[in-house]
């Protein structure tokens, strides 16, 4: 298990590295949210994996963020200049969303339970 939580804190403080590094502009900033980052994974690596296991599609909406500030770090690299708020926002739209759809996914599954205790 301690393996487990390791090798999660080594994963998700690479994920953090490069949003920091694609997010930030300030060395310090970059330095804080790896070392906070790499806290709270061994505080609640436990309640996070379980979160996660029951929410599959905010695996992908993470890899979805990886990938936009992936784009932007290249779109960078090669010259090309996108304001951070436009990512902000994109990325904080999307979390609403997907939000939304969990909200409603758990509401669907409470009716059909509703339903299938009713209809016994």
């Amino acid at each position: 298990v301690i393996f487990q939580i390791l090798l999660l804190d080594i994963v998700f403080s690479l994920d953090s590295v490069i949003t920091a590094v694609g997010m930030a502009n300030d060395l310090s900033i970059m330095v804080s949210a790896m070392v906070i980052a790499m806290l709270v994974m061994l505080v609640s690596a436990g309640t996070v994996s379980r979160f996660i296991d029951s929410h599959p599609s905010l695996k992908i909406l993470a890899l979805a963020f990886l990938l936009l500030i992936g784009v932007m770090l290249v779109a960078e690299g090669m010259g090309t200049h996108i304001e951070k708020g436009y990512i902000y926002f994109a990325m904080a739209f999307s979390l609403l969303v997907e939000l939304v759809n969990m909200r409603y996914r758990r509401k669907q599954q409470a009716a059909a339970s509703a339903r299938r205790t009713r209809d016994r």
